[in-house]
């Protein structure tokens, strides 16, 4: 049996001294009439109000007691006498302990050293907290526990709970935006046949009743382009992506993604979407184009910087986007100090390495990274004036990279070209399969289109000041409690 501690153990036997006065602990529906907020707003004496929240301080001074009651909008003292609660009531106080959920009546009024208030006429117990809230409520800092009992750091920090409610507009305020200009919101699989759209290493499962492996997707791309050819124009999704890849401050197992899809655009109606929505995202949230980032200045203004990746790559390490592997390699290898480990020699793999160093130069500022070398995009479309390069841009803010758009490929046989080729370069995901079905789709047309790609969980790091992606996923992924 779970031994009970000794804090736990007496907030049971208040539950126990509760219920033995016949009173529901755990009680049904309670209508408040106001939030916190509301009545704090042009807060007015003599207002009576119904509200309900959880109880974050609790001091008894004899004939009176004050409680801070606490709910999402925010927190305010509640003044509670046996003369206007009646005398059993008022002794029940000592049944209650913080982080109880209590629904009060009562009238708003200020007391003598100016504290806006609640003289309580009723009170009612809705849920009993039998754990112990850690640090006595000073704010829960262990980061390990945080991210296991969010819904104790939620409880404890106000401002974690601050940041999943910016959160929630940011959303909120990016479907908006889409949905203003024509796009449509669709859903496409999460549970795929198999892993296409993107390099990253899927996790696979099996479909007993069709007997057939299955894989939770890495990328909606291939999905949302046969929407594409089936006449949907403008359409994009906020997706759930998912790679069995390691874990980091800007990686989790399982992301959210904006990817949107537009026909007859190519990738700089993209650039001009990124700017607009991120800029005037900025400047709903806070007011300016102007922000911090953990102790960086970042400034949204549009224009955004163009910078080109052939030329910097050129600049930095004499890297051609002809350039054998091995030739790449001996270039980075003379610039770059230090043993370059590399796992398998491809081209690919040596631009992971290029791309590693650049990402450590980069500006706090937003800026578009254009002029990706083709191999490392097989489902963009070459420049026409020089096809080694595509017509693609990274976008990266704060040095990281957050968004990631192209004029999409819409020629069937040059794209199974590419993606035969791609196979032979994948060096992250060891994928041997080519979506024949796709190719299919691109064969009955698709128009000429711009992609975009934005990482939802890295804008709201940007957007939050938040130093992890931990720190803006509700529950990300833990290891097993020893």
């Amino acid at each position: 049996m779970m031994e009970i501690d000794e804090n736990k153990a007496v907030r049971i036997k208040k539950l126990d001294a509760l219920r033995a006065k016949g009173i529901d602990v755990y009680a049904q529906r309670f209508i408040r009439s106001h939030s916190i907020a509301d009545i704090l707003k042009d807060f007015k004496e003599g207002v009576k109000i119904v509200t309900a929240g959880r109880i974050m301080a609790n001091r008894d001074q004899g004939k009176v007691h004050f409680m801070d009651l606490m709910d999402q909008t925010g927190r305010m003292q509640l003044f509670v006498k046996g003369d206007n609660i009646g005398e059993d009531a008022y002794d029940m106080l000592k049944c209650l302990d913080l982080g109880d959920i209590i629904g009060v009546e009562g009238e708003t009024f200020t007391t003598k050293t100016g504290q806006n208030s609640i003289r309580v006429s009723k009170y009612q117990v809705l849920a009993k907290s039998l754990q112990t809230m850690p640090e006595k409520w000073h704010g829960l800092k262990d980061v390990d526990i945080r991210y296991r009992q969010r819904y104790v750091d939620l409880i404890a920090n106000p401002e974690v709970r601050d940041t999943f409610i910016k959160r929630s507009h940011i959303v909120s305020y990016v479907r908006s935006f889409l949905d203003a200009k024509g796009f449509l919101e669709v859903e496409t699989p999460m549970l795929q046949p198999m892993a296409g759209g993107a390099r990253g290493k899927p996790f696979k499962s099996k479909h007993n009743a069709l007997d057939m492996d299955v894989y939770l997707r890495i990328a909606p791309e291939l999905y949302l382009k046969r929407l594409l050819v089936g006449g949907l124009e403008k359409v994009y999704e906020i997706n759930r992506n998912f790679r069995n890849e390691g874990i980091s401050t800007r990686h989790n197992p399982e992301f959210t993604m904006l990817e949107v899809y537009q026909s007859y655009g190519n990738f700089e109606d993209m650039m001009q979407i990124t700017e607009e929505l991120i800029s005037s995202l900025v400047h709903k949230l806070y007011g300016s184009y102007k922000i911090k980032y953990q102790g960086q200045d970042i400034d949204f203004t549009t224009p955004w910087e163009r910078r080109s990746f052939a030329q910097v790559v050129k600049e930095h390490f004499d890297i051609n986007p002809e350039d054998t592997a091995q030739v790449m390699l001996d270039k980075v290898k003379a610039k770059r100090s230090g043993h370059v480990k590399i796992d398998k020699l491809t081209r690919s793999a040596i631009m992971k390495i290029v791309e590693d160093v650049l990402d450590e130069k980069a500006t706090a500022n937003p800026v578009f990274m254009l002029d990706y070398f083709t191999f490392l995009s097989p489902l963009a479309k070459a420049k026409l004036d020089n096809p080694a390069v595509a017509q693609r841009f990274e976008f990266f803010i704060a040095g990281m990279e957050v968004g990631n758009a192209y004029s999409e490929l819409n020629d069937p046989q040059e794209q199974h070209k590419r993606l035969v080729a791609d196979l032979d370069d994948d060096v992250e995901t060891g994928n041997r399969v080519i979506d024949e079905d796709f190719v299919r789709a691109l064969e009955y047309g698709m128009p000429p289109a711009g992609g975009l790609g934005i990482g939802i969980d890295r804008l709201v790091m940007l957007l939050t000041d938040s130093a992890s992606i931990r720190d803006v996923i509700l529950f990300p992924l833990m290891k097993p409690e020893a």
